[in-house]
């Protein structure tokens, strides 16, 4: 029997919602998902230059789980960058101690401790919540 699968800690946003390739028009591309939590892994090993075992660490995950993750995020990205997928960033099962928000308006990422309403930027009310209200997201 397996474990029960834990939440890995994600603790910053992706700046953007996505990628596409150059000069292909959006509708005829097809997407590819990467999780929340695999973006915080490529953020984290190649990024940050942690170690596996240190970014394992931060994202309250086993070092296996963490070398799983990070591969899938590569394939992923690999996947989109041969066969000229899009990329979207969204979902997966993580959690985090903030409220992260975007606004449409100024396309700003905004993290937060508390509950927001309003862009601190431009001070739009046309704001999006990229987490939910839990911390957690399970759809894919």
């Amino acid at each position: 029997m397996p474990n029960r699968r834990r939440y890995r800690r994600v603790t910053m946003p992706p700046p953007m919602e996505g990628f596409k390739p150059f000069g292909i028009p959006m509708r005829e591309l097809e997407p590819v998902v990467l999780l929340y939590e695999e973006f915080e892994a490529i953020r984290l090993a190649d990024y940050e230059n942690l170690t596996q075992e240190e970014a394992a660490a931060k994202m309250n995950i086993s070092r296996p789980t963490f070398t799983r993750l990070y591969e899938k995020a590569r394939k992923n990205i690999a996947k989109a960058f041969v066969e000229g997928k899009a990329i979207f960033i969204q979902g997966g099962t993580y959690i985090t101690d903030d409220y992260w928000y975007r606004c449409y308006d100024c396309h700003e990422t905004m993290i937060s401790i508390k509950p927001a309403k309003h862009c601190r930027k431009c001070d739009s009310d046309n704001i999006i919540q990229l987490n939910n209200q839990s911390g957690t997201d399970e759809k894919i």
